[in-house]
């Protein structure tokens, strides 16, 4: 067994944009290429976010398991992602130790999760 995600695989109709939303989205991510199948990826921390294309199996949108990233600063990356087009989904919500979480949604429907402290706020 394992105790972290290795991967997050995000279904998009434009492969190449959803590359290029994500790395905005996440200024971290680091770009990766794999030559030998053709494919890019995004590194944060230790876990890849793949952007796929989305097909008649695995359409994009809000639909299932949300993955929610730990922020510094809730209103920060809120305002963050709504500022790249991600509105509000779902939430705010207050949470356990003081955090709060929310989703928002990327240009193609699928919900990306955020969790953390709100501005000069500090946690349990």
């Amino acid at each position: 067994m394992t105790d972290f995600v290795a991967a997050v695989l995000v279904h998009v109709a434009d492969v190449e944009a959803g590359l290029s939303w994500y790395q905005r989205a996440f200024p971290s991510a680091e770009r990766h290429r794999l030559d030998a199948f053709d494919f890019e990826y995004l590194k944060i921390g230790s876990t890849h976010l793949e952007i796929v294309p989305a097909d008649e199996k695995v359409a994009s949108g809000a639909a299932g398991t949300v993955v929610y990233w730990q922020v510094e600063d809730f209103d920060r990356a809120l305002s963050h992602f709504n500022d790249l087009g991600a509105p509000l989904y779902r939430g705010p919500l207050a949470i356990q130790d003081g955090l709060w979480m929310c989703q928002v949604r990327d240009p193609w429907g699928n919900c990306i999760g955020l969790r953390g402290p709100r501005s000069g706020q500090e946690t349990a």
